[in-house]
Order: C-alpha cells, then structure tokens, then sequence
C-alpha cells in the first residue's frame, strides 16, 4: 500500500499513543492517550516511536493495494494484516512464541490503520468548492 509520509506518521503516532496510555503507569493514574503522551520527553517518544516503527512500518508498506475514496481510510481484513505479519516474522521462533508475536504485531497494525487519516480528495485541495481558485 502507498501510504503517504503524513499517515505513515499519523499511524505510528496513534500506536505509540495506545501503547503508552495502556502503560502500567499510564492505566494507574487514569490518563488518556493525549495526555500520558505529552508527559513524555522528547527522547521517552522517539524511543517508544522507533521500537514500534520497526514492528509497524514493513507491514504497513507491504500491505496490498486497495483503492480509497477521498474521505475514507484504507481498510484491511484482520487475515489480510495477519497474513502480512506472517510473511513477515522469522521461522526460528518456537510455535507458541511465533503465534503469540503474530497476534501482537497484528492488533498493533491494526491499531495503526485505525489512526491513519481519512484519505484527502487532491482534485479539493487545488479547486476550491466555492470557485475562488479563478
């Protein structure tokens, strides 16, 4: 799938938010995803961002090509994300470790699909609706 720089970021970003917010630390204090992010450093961020853009990112870019109208999201099937990761994950872990990999890094594609911005019209963005472009 192509995705765009902006929602390849927006994506890992919304991970990395859930992820964080579903912290010990984060589930004790009852804070939302927001806020328990930007009690983060800078460098707490680029960590967390950069584990989980090694696990999200290859499976997103080598997700299929779908067709998306402008204003929606791309949408996969959790078999179509899950047979990605398959492909994906090494054969020499053990059996239970491999499903139990496979099952985590779908639900966190997933999750990162889910945050990817609905999808802008280009056509909208060089013609205004109400003809002020002439």
């Amino acid at each position: 799938m192509r995705f765009t720089e902006h929602e390849l970021t927006a994506a890992l970003t919304g991970v990395a938010k859930s992820v964080h917010a579903n912290g010990k630390a984060a589930r004790k204090r009852r804070l939302d995803p927001d806020a328990a992010w930007e009690e983060l450093t800078r460098y707490q961020r680029f960590q967390l961002l950069d584990g989980l853009g090694s696990q999200v990112l290859p499976v997103l870019v080598a997700l299929p090509d779908v067709e998306v109208a402008a204003g929606t999201r791309p949408s996969y099937t959790a078999d179509q994300v899950r047979r990605v990761v398959e492909d994906q994950v090494g054969d020499d872990l053990g059996r239970v470790r491999r499903a139990v990999l496979v099952k985590a890094r779908t639900l966190l594609v997933q999750t990162a699909l889910a945050h990817v911005p609905p999808r802008l019209d280009p056509d909208g963005l060089l013609h205004h609706p109400e003809g002020l472009d002439s």
